[in-house]
């Protein structure tokens, strides 16, 4: 590069073109370029250099540099140098660093100080170049401020979501319950004692939903600030049967034939109340999926994938549109007039808080199929459980 910027040529004319060319590349370099004698002189000032301390090149020539700089380091520059000289080891020199300067109007600013040695006639000169940081700070900074008006628009959207999945899956238990109270409401108004006994239980039940609801609340709350589930050992078959006989609470099977096959299925590692969750809102899609079909049939099995349990729940419905599928798991997709479209946003995020998949597909009988996996208990559990 010096043999093209500067041609070795020997005349005064060649000298005076040299010296043409370093003016030039001095006055056009947008970072600040400062030589300092070994006495730590300014010598030369380049247009940058102007700019950014705000200085004339000839009220600082000739001074020592230190004028640049900011306490404490206008008081440590000079033993600096003298520690370097004396004992070479670098410090700045030849390494760069972050300091402050000080301008002619007494404001400090950041940049980054980059300092070469050189020799000029058996002299040591030292070429400082210094960057300004103060925009690109600036620009950190606001890159920081936006970070967290995001982190608040995402911890309020979380929130928002919260609410959205409490009243979805809150729903359930209650409708629950209205139906349990209004039943024992009309057994009671039989005045026999036979209505009155049924009527005892369908509160027993109503008081049932109550305790779910309250779990339900519980769950979702410790889910949304720990990001973590409550998870213990779980009978695959207890389980399904047990979510099974709460959806036929909501009085929507009517003619659907239903059939669980779960057999020599090994226990899994879950939240239960969570997973009984996923299954009853896939078991409710499910049954409104077959409304005004002839035959409903809904089938549930479960079996072993190594070291998961896969569960599916297949309904003979109208089945899915490509484009319906395509979305889904998102949140707020709905075919339904009056669904919210959370449901099945939740069911995946408590599968995959499990370590498991949730997914569908066309069923080959018509309609579709919703398959997830669980991890199994821990052999050592299952062992001890037998």
């Amino acid at each position: 590069m010096p043999e093209k910027l500067f041609p070795q040529k020997s005349s005064s004319a060649d000298v005076r073109e040299q010296e043409a060319w370093l003016r030039c590349i001095l006055e056009t370099v947008p970072d600040a370029i400062i030589v300092i004698d070994k006495e730590k002189i300014i010598q030369s000032f380049s247009p940058a250099a102007e700019r950014q301390f705000g200085y004339d090149a000839r009220e600082v020539i000739g001074r020592n540099v230190s004028i640049l700089m900011p306490a404490p380091y206008r008081q440590e520059h000079d033993a600096y140098i003298d520690r370097y000289q004396h004992t070479r080891e670098r410090r700045i020199i030849g390494i760069g660093r972050e300091i402050f300067g000080q301008r002619k109007d007494g404001s400090v600013f950041p940049m980054y100080l980059s300092v070469g040695e050189g020799k000029l006639q058996g002299n040591s000169i030292y070429v400082g170049i210094i960057h300004d940081l103060t925009e690109q700070q600036a620009t950190e900074r606001r890159l920081r401020e936006l970070q967290d008006e995001l982190l608040q628009v995402s911890r309020m959207s979380g929130m928002g979501q919260m609410a959205s999945s409490l009243a979805h899956e809150i729903n359930q238990p209650l409708t629950a319950v209205s139906s349990l109270l209004q039943a024992a409401r009309r057994m009671l108004d039989a005045k026999d004692a036979a209505a009155t006994a049924r009527a005892r239980d369908a509160v027993e039940r109503a008081a049932q939903q109550m305790v779910r609801a309250g779990e339900i609340i519980r769950r979702l709350r410790e889910f949304a600030s720990r990001g973590d589930t409550e998870k213990v050992e779980v009978s695959v078959d207890t389980m399904v049967n047990e979510a099974l006989a709460l959806a036929r609470i909501s009085n929507k099977f009517g003619a659907t034939t239903v059939h669980c096959h779960i057999h020599d299925v090994p226990t899994v590692f879950v939240d239960k109340i969570q997973i009984q969750q996923v299954i009853l809102n896939l078991v409710r899609n499910s049954l409104e999926a077959m409304e005004g079909v002839a035959k409903p049939t809904l089938t549930v099995q479960a079996r072993a994938l190594n070291d998961l349990v896969e569960i599916s729940i297949a309904d003979v419905g109208s089945g899915l549109a490509h484009e319906v599928k395509a979305r889904l798991f998102e949140p707020f997709v709905t075919t339904k007039a009056q669904g919210m479209g959370v449901g099945l946003a939740i069911c995946r995020t408590i599968i995959e808080s499990h370590g498991g998949r949730l997914y569908a597909e066309d069923n080959p009988a018509g309609g579709t199929v919703f398959r997830f996996t669980l991890a199994r208990a821990p052999e050592e559990a299952e062992h001890a459980e037998h």
